[in-house]
């Protein structure tokens, strides 16, 4: 049986939450169109790095890292009663690329597949 630190489980519990926050607190349209893909804690629980994604391109990462900073304070608010801890994390925010990086290789896969008439996919 694997055992996780309690910095996993609240940092599972906390992308939990904020995903239901954002999904049904949050007004703001742009942050209607993010996703958090991961959540990593410190140690001493005193720091959360928030990994989000969106789609459109830079405008739209744009748009919902501006819509982040602004509604921070109110993130943290509704967050904080929900989390059951002594001291609410800060929140930091990051764009996670990995999905970009990706979709970059594959399309480049795809590519050279087809340059070299190994195209297979259509199954």
């Amino acid at each position: 049986m694997m055992h996780y630190s309690r910095a996993d489980r609240v940092s599972g519990l906390i992308q939990e939450v904020l995903s239901d926050i954002l999904k049904k607190d949050v007004a703001d349209p742009r942050l209607k169109m993010m996703t958090v893909t991961a959540v990593k804690m410190s140690a001493d629980l005193k720091l959360a790095r928030i990994y989000y994604t969106t789609y459109g391109g830079q405008k739209k990462i744009d748009a919902v890292t501006q819509a982040l900073h602004g509604a921070h304070g109110y993130i943290k608010k509704k967050l904080a009663p929900q989390l059951g801890l002594r001291y609410m994390p800060d929140l930091k925010f990051f764009y996670d690329d990995s999905f970009d990086y990706g979709s970059r290789i594959e399309e480049l896969l795809k590519t050279v597949a087809t340059e070299n008439g190994t195209d297979h996919t259509s199954n």
